[in-house]
C-alpha cells in the first residue's frame, strides 16, 4: 500500500484545472456498449476506478484507440458476452461499484447482463435493488446465485417500455435503467429519476447518438425506443467534487488559488454552501478565485440565530460526496456547524482521526456531528492515519496540508481511485508532498 508524507501548514498558490468528473465518466464508458459505432470520449480522468472499467470494456471485447491525453475512441462491434460468465469476469467486476452500469447497455444491446457483487468505498450499505427493479419492470428475469453473489437479469425477446416510479432517486439506478431503456420497444416514463448533471450528460450523449429522452435535468424522464444508436463524439465535465476539494483545500490552508474552468452552471448550489461556512468565492469568467483568508473564515447562523445544518441531499440538493470536505473546512471556522450525513450510515467514521489531529467535533450517531471550529486559533497536529475511502481521504489530506508538522496518510491508493495525480498537482501549488 501507497504512502503520503506531508509536511503542513505552508500556504499554497497558484492555478489549478480539475480534472474530468469520475462519477460522469463510470456512466458515459458504459454507454460506448450500446452501439457497434465508434465513440470517442474527451476529458476522461486518468484515476484508479475509470482505468479498472476502461480494463473491464477491454476484456468484454471492446476496441480501445488512446488519442492523447484524456481522449479514446471506443468500438463494441465485437462484444464477448460469454466473458461475464468467467471466473476472471467475477474477480474483476466485483472490485469496481461502477461495473454495476454495464449491466443496462448489455441486457438492452445483447439481452443478458451479469454482475458480481460490487465493490468500491465501504461508506454503508449501497442498494441495488433500484438497477434491478427497473430491469424488471421492462421485461427481463431477475437471475441470483446467491453462493456467487452474482446477479443477473435476461430476456429473450426486446425489452418493453414501461411507466415505472423508482424507489429511490439513485443516480446509478436511473442512468443503468435509462441505457436499457433507450434500445427498449414502446415509451418508458421513469419518474423520481435522479437528475445531476452527470445524468443529464448521459441523455445528452445518448440523445447525440440518436435515442430519443426528453425531460431531461428532471425527476420525470420519458425515453421513446429506437431499434439501433450510431456513434459520437462527447466531452465529460469537469468534476464538481474535485472543485468542491479544491475550494476546501485553499480555505483551510489559507492559500490564494484559482480553480481553471469549472463549469460554473452545473455547480448548483455548492459555491453557496462553502459561501454559508463564510468562505470567498469569486467569479471570475468560468474559474473560482479563491483569495488567502488572511482572518480566517465565520460560519452563517441560521436568521433566526440558530446553529447552521449542512445536509445531503438528491440534486439539485448538496452532493454527499462532499460532506467530508465540508466537515474538515469547518474544523476552522469561526462558528459551529452540524453535519447531516443522510444517505450513507459509515460515511462520517473518520472523524475520529480529526479529533486525534485535534479538531473539536461531537459526532452524535453514525449520521450526524457537530463541529465546533477552532478559527485558526489552534493548529491541527500532524499525525498517522489511513484513508478509509476516496472522499475522507481527500479530507484527512486536506487536513494534513493544514496542520502542523509531518503527517503520513496510508492507504491512499483509496485517494488514487477518484483524484489524478493528486501529489503532483499540489506539488505545483507549492506543497510538500510525497509519496512513498
Amino acid at each position: 500500500m501507497g504512502t503520503f508524507k506531508i509536511e503542513g501548514g505552508i500556504r499554497l498558490k497558484g492555478d489549478v484545472t480539475p480534472q474530468g468528473a469520475k462519477n460522469e465518466a463510470l456512466q458515459i464508458l458504459c454507454a460506448v456498449l450500446l452501439t457497434p459505432e465508434k465513440v470517442t470520449i474527451n476529458n476522461i480522468p486518468d484515476i484508479i476506478d475509470v482505468n479498472k472499467l476502461i480494463t473491464l470494456l477491454g476484456n468484454l471485447g471492446v476496441k480501445i484507440q488512446k488519442n492523447g491525453p484524456g481522449s479514446i475512441t471506443f468500438q463494441a462491434d465485437e462484444v464477448n458476452v460469454g466473458y461475464l460468465e468467467t471466473e476472471a469476469f467475477k474477480k474483476e467486476g466485483g472490485s469496481l461499484r461502477g461495473s454495476i452500469m454495464i449491466v443496462g447497455p448489455l441486457l438492452a444491446r445483447f439481452g443478458k447482463g451479469y454482475i458480481p457483487k460490487p465493490g468500491g468505498d465501504k461508506i454503508g450499505r449501497r442498494r441495488l435493488d433500484t438497477h434491478f427493479e427497473g430491469f424488471i419492470n421492462l421485461g427481463a428475469k431477475f437471475r441470483y446465485e446467491r453462493e456467487d453473489h452474482f446477479y443477473g437479469v435476461e430476456t429473450q425477446e426486446r425489452l418493453k417500455g414501461t411507466y415505472m416510479l423508482l424507489d429511490e432517486a439513485s443516480v446509478t439506478g436511473t442512468a443503468n435503467i435509462v441505457m436499457a431503456a433507450v434500445l427498449a420497444e414502446g415509451v418508458t416514463t421513469i419518474y423520481n429519476a435522479a437528475c445531476e448533471p452527470y445524468l443529464q450528460q448521459l441523455c445528452k450523449m445518448l440523445n447525440s447518438m440518436g435515442a430519443k429522452i426528453t425531460g431531461v435535468g428532471s425527476n420525470l424522464l420519458t425515453i421513446e425506443g429506437v431499434e439501433s444508436l450510431g456513434g459520437c463524439e462527447h466531452r465529460i465535465l469537469p468534476d464538481m467534487i474535485e472543485i468542491g476539494s479544491w475550494i476546501g483545500l485553499a480555505a483551510m490552508t489559507r492559500s490564494e488559488i484559482t480553480i481553471k474552468n469549472v463549469s460554473w452552471d452545473n455547480l448548483g448550489v455548492i459555491p453557496n454552501v462553502f459561501r454559508k461556512l463564510g468562505i470567498t468565492l469569486e467569479r471570475r469568467g468560468d474559474d473560482i478565485y479563491i483569495p488567502t483568508h488572511e482572518n480566517g473564515y465565520e460560519i452563517k447562523t441560521d436568521i433566526d440565530g440558530s446553529i447552521l445544518t449542512i445536509a445531503d441531499a438528491p440534486w439539485p440538493g448538496f452532493t454527499p460526496d462532499l460532506l467530508s470536505i465540508v466537515l474538515v473546512v469547518a474544523t476552522q471556522a469561526n462558528g459551529d456547524v452540524l453535519i447531516h450525513q443522510k444517505m450513507f450510515e459509515s460515511r462520517l467514521f473518520f472523524v475520529d482521526k480529526l479529533i486525534d489531529m485535534g479538531a473539536k467535533i461531537m459526532l452524535c450517531d453514525p449520521h450526524r456531528a457537530v463541529v465546533m471550529g477552532h478559527n485558526f486559533k489552534s493548529q491541527l497536529k500532524a499525525t498517522t492515519m489511513s484513508s478509509p475511502d476516496i472522499r475522507a481521504g481527500i479530507s484527512l489530506l486536506i487536513a494534513a496540508l493544514s496542520a502542523k508538522g509531518t503527517s503520513t496518510i496510508q492507504n491512499i491508493e483509496q485517494i488514487d481511485r477518484g483524484y489524478e495525480r493528486i501529489d503532483e498537482r499540489l506539488r505545483a501549488l507549492g506543497a510538500n508532498i510525497v509519496r512513498v
